[in-house]
């Protein structure tokens, strides 16, 4: 991973520096690029909300080989991790093309036993990239797509259904992205009735729904309302709304609201299996990571997303045997140190 790393590095060229610790300090500002926005605040949030979070270290007990699998979704996961969906090489000074990053996330995490994301935006080489990745991974993906305000939202929503894919998600957290309707692509927020709309689409064409972008109880609630499938607790890794909360501040309550009602996932922040770990004892189901599976797709291609999976998994499991927890079912607030 070190290899793998330094060549993202020098790929990206300074858009990204690749920092020992990254809590988004460096890079605060750089929208586009790899940074949160303005001052970087909501970046700095998640990270920092995950960091002050201390586990119980429990060694009395017979959970030596913890099992990290799962399902979720109609899917059996190798363990409760998702790569979070990203898109638009211009971000990365166009280390790669976007075929070839599309192609390593979804056939890494493929190969590694999970599922991966895919981006959605301007140019359409994005979406042309991430469909033709799904399909070539026989429907192995996950398709996002922005909250379009135009027929643009229909006709990527059918070409998610054409791509093979079973489940189709929509990043609402974009809403706020002023630059694509200066490109003439606006997106915006949805009312309850647009999205039951859009739900009871995704599922007559028998695909389940996932719903980014949930930072409240109250949006947790509509979205269940509306038959969501699965809400991301997420705030856009802090690149859209500059002094939002840490995703691990807000999980617990919004796990409190809806649990068991819709599958929950959250992204922000996480970097380590120590961080999914704690993000599943604070009440997610599946947990999403962004920027360090852009480093190993672009520093490795499918093997670098597939070996940073399998370091994350590793993580994972000495985290649960310090902890004692043989399962993933097992993981719940009692390891976290009040």
């Amino acid at each position: 991973m070190k290899d793998i790393r330094q060549k993202a590095k020098e790929l990206m060229r300074g858009a990204c520096r690749l920092c020992p610790i990254c809590d988004g300090r460096v890079c605060a500002g750089e929208v586009p690029g790899m940074g949160g926005l303005g001052s970087g605040t909501a970046f700095k949030n998640n990270v920092k909300a995950l960091a002050e979070i201390a586990l119980n270290m429990r060694l009395i007990h017979t959970a030596s080989a913890p099992e990290t699998f799962c399902s979720h979704l109609g899917m059996n996961l190798d363990m409760p991790v998702v790569a979070a969906p990203i898109g638009g090489m211009f971000n990365f000074n166009d280390a790669v093309t976007e075929e070839t990053y599309a192609e390593a996330v979804v056939e890494g995490c493929k190969n590694a036993g999970i599922i991966g994301c895919t981006g959605d935006g301007v140019p359409p080489i994005i979406t042309q990239a991430a469909f033709a990745a799904i399909t070539a991974a026989k429907g192995h993906g996950i398709s996002f797509i922005k909250p379009w305000e135009s027929d643009e939202l229909d006709e990527k929503l059918d070409r998610s259904f054409a791509s093979g894919c079973k489940i189709v998600g929509m990043d609402i957290d974009a809403a706020g992205l002023i630059t694509l309707r200066k490109m003439g692509h606006p997106v915006g927020p949805k009312s309850p009735k647009e999205l039951a709309a859009i739900v009871e689409k995704v599922h007559t064409a028998g695909c389940k729904f996932i719903l980014k972008g949930i930072m409240t109880v109250a949006d947790a609630e509509e979205a269940v309302t509306a038959g969501v499938d699965c809400i991301v607790v997420s705030n856009h890794g802090g690149r859209v709304m500059e002094y939002a909360p840490g995703t691990a501040r807000v999980l617990p309550a919004i796990a409190r609201a809806v649990k068991g009602q819709v599958t929950i996932m959250v992204d922000g922040g996480v970097r380590s299996g120590a961080d999914v770990f704690k993000m599943l004892a604070l009440g997610a189901d599946l947990v999403g990571i962004g920027r360090p599976i852009v480093w190993a797709a672009i520093g490795g291609g499918t093997e670098g997303v597939s070996k940073y999976i399998a370091q994350v998994k590793g993580e994972l499991v000495q985290t649960m045997v310090l902890t004692g927890c043989k399962n993933i079912a097992a993981i719940n607030e009692d390891v976290l140190f009040a």
